[in-house]
């Protein structure tokens, strides 16, 4: 099963720009929003250094990590591609 990581925050001006685009590819793909300040235990164990960052899963196994905000096609492209 493949899976999306979203990791931002709610003070993030990017991540703000970006939820609505992770908000609308969640209609269609897994996503799973996750506050780094609400978890930083799993912020810690998928070393996230910058939000926003999205981490693509495959069977539960990370395949991509992408920081930053990426189009709706950028991030389609990567599900794809995985």
């Amino acid at each position: 099963m493949k899976q999306i990581l979203y990791f931002s925050a709610t003070w993030c001006g990017p991540c703000k720009n970006f939820k609505p685009i992770m908000e609308s590819i969640s209609n269609s793909i897994p996503v799973q929003f996750i506050d780094v300040d609400q978890n930083p235990t799993l912020s810690a164990q998928y070393s996230i250094r910058s939000i926003p960052t999205l981490v693509f899963l495959k069977d539960g196994q990370e395949i991509n990590k992408r920081p930053g905000v990426l189009s709706e096609s950028q991030v389609k492209e990567i599900w794809n591609q995985i």
